[in-house]
């Protein structure tokens, strides 16, 4: 995920609770999404999935603004 900001995002891991925040539940549903697609959360519906990667790539915006707008 993005990148182009490997070294921004190393060097605000563990140093700004908001980009924490944003990364973490980025990387939750990624973790949830990959689960229900192979599988392993049969729980959960094709809505439910289409509902959290709208919702990850709405982080992945969200993510790569606030990277934007820190380099400035």
């Amino acid at each position: 995920m993005l990148h182009e900001y490997r070294d921004l995002i190393s060097e605000l891991k563990g140093k700004d609770a908001h980009f924490d925040k944003l990364f973490e539940r980025h990387n939750e549903l990624d973790d949830q999404i990959k689960n229900a697609e192979q599988g392993d959360i049969p729980s959960l519906s094709d809505i439910e999935i289409s509902s959290l990667k709208k919702e990850k790539l709405y982080l992945k915006d969200k993510i790569k603004e606030y990277l934007e707008n820190y380099k400035k």
